[in-house]
């Protein structure tokens, strides 16, 4: 996809494999996983098949998720950005773009997914020109819930998510500029 943005603290890029040490190190986490279904991986050939995967997005719908490290230093801390979901259906839906985030765990209570996220959104709105952007957690997740209000997504739902027996919000916000 070849994605650079930048933001006052934060570099975001593409996700490649140069990342696969991070990105077992985000998923091993048990707490990182706590409002994902509780499944933290155990091998880094889940975290390369996730890259892999995320990789195939990009070639196929043009979006995925992106690393994001943090300026001064390169290190790797998570992944931000929209997501097209056509494979999935949530709340009755599929193929919407969704923006999410997942950072590890020293990094949490920092701004860092809030500002990462409001780069994505500005990506969203002045280059792919999308009209809208959904948001998607765990009921109980209330950090994840205010950075997306922070970033100006409306709460809209709680409802069920019956594939991974859990009760997920959902959340929405229209382009500014339309």
């Amino acid at each position: 996809m070849n994605i650079h943005l930048e933001t006052e603290r934060l570099i975001i890029r593409d996700l490649t494999e140069q990342d696969l040490d991070g990105m077992f190190a985000l998923d091993s986490d048990p707490e990182v996983h706590k409002y994902l279904g509780n499944k933290p991986i155990k091998h880094k050939e889940e975290a390369l098949k996730y890259i892999k995967d995320v990789n195939t997005q990009y070639a196929e719908r043009g979006i995925g998720r992106w690393a994001v490290e943090i300026k001064e230093t390169g290190e790797f801390i998570g992944w931000c950005g929209l997501r097209l979901y056509t494979d999935y259906t949530f709340n009755n839906r599929t193929n919407f773009h969704d923006i999410g985030y997942r950072l590890r765990r020293e990094f949490w209570g920092k701004g860092y997914a809030t500002e990462a996220s409001v780069a994505c959104l500005q990506y969203a709105w002045n280059v792919m020109k999308l009209e809208n952007v959904y948001g998607i957690t765990e009921k109980g997740n209330a950090a994840s819930h205010n950075v997306l209000l922070k970033i100006g997504l409306n709460y809209i739902e709680d409802f069920y998510y019956e594939p991974e027996d859990m009760m997920l919000r959902w959340y929405d916000i229209k382009n500014p500029n339309h």
